[in-house]
């Protein structure tokens, strides 16, 4: 039967541009038929290594859901790192039915080669791009990444953009209508949250901080913001996670978090802290899987509330 490569529909012509984009992205990544950036290490080897390396003491069955990868394929791949010297099995304390996955020294080191040579990749494409260009090519690559990753739920996906005009008023609105009607907070929390965005927007230093607001179906669902820690550039602050009632149960909250934690890794901070209340223990599950650990509690009286501050870190070194 002949193949008719003809465009005939909309949808005929949307695949010929899919098909086109997906050969002209491999081209561009320089991954057909070569190692990872000229490196000894595949495509596949080269994630399996960064879940290995970001992640703490992953079992198997959690990188291949990650990565969509199937179990035994990845199974080879963690033999061979086993086998090279890379990478060491323990029994998980928590299931000893189950290993938890770390890398060896020589592990680290060569993720940190890989890891260096990508960064080195991205940052040789993106310097030369101007702000506004490179916003609009990051804003897009998430567009794509999001609209393509199907909720285990079977919503809608979310897409995570950068902050644009109008997006500071929705943030201090949706925090002082979402905390009054949830806690009982009142005026003095949304004045919080207001001086909070006036300073990110008038102090905004794009290398170094960072907004997402977090969409479905193009509407505002969920934001989070990254910021300079005042006591010096080795600390960033993690502040004003945000996510609607009615976009939670997507791994949302998780999803911004973890955007959070990359972006302050590759703008070369050493740690991560955040401010946050006792009763806000839906957030805290969220910061205990990404790491983060509670280091002081101390009572106050605000918002309307006597509430129990929390001040939490995560170490990124």
């Amino acid at each position: 039967m002949a193949i008719d490569l003809i465009p005939t529909s909309a949808l005929t012509a949307d695949i010929a541009t899919f098909r086109g984009f997906n050969r002209m992205y491999t081209r561009f990544l320089g991954t057909l038929n070569e190692g990872l950036l000229d490196s000894e290490y595949s495509l596949a080897e080269a994630r399996v290594l960064y879940e290995v390396a970001t992640r703490t003491a992953p079992k198997a069955s959690e990188i291949a859901d990650g990565l969509g990868m199937d179990p035994g394929y990845l199974s080879r791949l963690l033999g061979k790192f086993e086998r090279d010297g890379l990478l060491e099995r323990k029994a998980s304390e928590q299931d000893g039915r189950y290993a938890d996955l770390t890398l060896t020294e020589q592990g680290r080191s060569a993720f940190g080669r890989l890891n260096a040579l990508s960064e080195e990749q991205a940052r040789t494409v993106l310097q030369e791009l101007p702000d506004a260009v490179r916003g609009d090519l990051i804003g897009c690559m998430k567009t794509i990444e999001d609209t393509l990753t199907k909720t285990e739920r079977g919503r809608s996906a979310y897409v995570l953009r950068p902050h644009r005009a109008g997006d500071m008023g929705w943030v201090v609105h949706r925090e002082g209508v979402g905390y009054a009607e949830q806690y009982g907070w009142d005026a003095t929390f949304e004045v919080l949250v207001a001086r909070i965005v006036s300073e990110f927007v008038t102090n905004f230093d794009p290398a170094r901080e960072r907004c997402w607001i977090a969409e479905v179906d193009g509407r505002s669902v969920g934001h989070i913001f990254l910021v300079k820690h005042p006591s010096g550039p080795d600390t960033a602050k993690l502040r004003l996670l945000f996510v609607e009632p009615s976009a939670r149960g997507m791994g949302l909250g998780d999803a911004l978090v973890k955007e959070c934690i990359e972006f302050a890794r590759a703008a070369g901070y050493r740690k991560v802290v955040l401010w946050t209340q006792s009763i806000l223990t839906g957030a805290h599950r969220i910061y205990r899987k990404a790491g983060f650990r509670l280091v002081n509690e101390e009572p106050h009286h605000s918002f309307g509330k006597d509430l129990i501050g929390q001040e939490w870190e995560l170490e990124l070194v």
